[in-house]
């Protein structure tokens, strides 16, 4: 899938439904590519979010309406021990239709708890484009015209401790001058599938790498604060082309503990949406 190689060749690895469980979910099992940065015995929210991403869509099958409004809620540390997946249609519809996909994971214990849902609304399509108004003009460069790295700078002045750490050091980053806040806009998408050997939907791509909205966003510094996104709502005024998520964020911080992620999102073929996420704002 790319020149870059990280060490596993997938997020998750799928396995067979085990015995006495429910067959409604699918049975994965979490690489170690998928690890948090503020923890090692967490996953990041981005695979999860991508492996959610994947079902809802499969979910859909052939039903071509689109996607245009996807809410992702952290309902507790996503553990790396066994996780599953179900998905729900909540409301199906000829022109709307709702679908939620539900994400549990097993603990040393041998239970199955919730940990995170994702729930999209899906639009059927039409030609809208005699009154297309989009916000913003495509970011002045593309990926393509930008140098390249895995993970997230690890020396100079925008060095991050955490730069090639996890799941961060599976993710290739190209970075240009921001219109938000004071932090670079980033190209940004993922080096490994969500499966060794199946190849993501620009979807799916876009939906695993999301996440980070609220870590180029902020110049703070991780090893003084942390500052964990609880959800990640994004509303989409097209569909992604390519595996390539442009994020243009800023964090804004309150001053009693909390503050939100606001990112201004970028396909290859221009604006695509915009993003927010829910912040505890923290000392370490």
């Amino acid at each position: 899938m790319s020149d870059f190689a990280p060490a596993a060749p997938s997020y998750y690895r799928p396995i067979a439904t085990p015995d006495a469980a429910d067959p409604t979910y699918d049975y994965f099992l979490p690489t170690e590519a998928t690890v948090s940065v503020w923890s090692s015995e967490i996953q990041h929210g981005g695979p999860p979010a991508g492996l959610m991403m994947r079902a809802i869509t499969r979910a859909a099958g052939d039903d071509p309406k689109a996607v245009t409004r996807v809410t992702t809620e952290i309902l507790g540390g996503m553990g790396l021990g066994v996780n599953r997946v179900r998905t729900t249609v909540l409301r199906p519809g000829k022109r709307i239709s709702q679908i939620a996909a539900d994400l549990e994971v097993q603990s040393p214990a041998g239970e199955f708890r919730p940990v995170a849902r994702t729930v999209v609304w899906r639009i059927a399509t039409g030609d809208s484009s005699p009154v297309e108004h989009l916000p913003h003009p495509p970011l002045p460069a593309g990926p393509d015209d930008l140098p390249q790295i895995l993970g997230f700078p690890d020396e100079g002045d925008d060095a991050v401790p955490w730069g090639t750490f996890g799941f961060i050091g599976t993710t290739v980053l190209a970075r240009q001058e921001g219109r938000n806040g004071e932090t670079p806009a980033v190209w940004i998408r993922p080096a490994i599938p969500l499966l060794e050997d199946e190849e993501m939907s620009p979807l799916e791509s876009v939906f695993t790498v999301l996440d980070v909205a609220n870590g180029v966003g902020t110049r703070l510094d991780p090893t003084k604060w942390s500052w964990m996104n609880v959800d990640t709502t994004v509303h989409l005024v097209a569909q992604p082309t390519s595996p390539w998520l442009g994020l243009d964020a800023d964090l804004a911080i309150g001053a009693t503990g909390y503050g939100a992620s606001f990112a201004d999102l970028y396909d290859v073929t221009g604006y695509l949406g915009r993003s927010a996420q829910t912040d505890m704002i923290a000392p370490n």
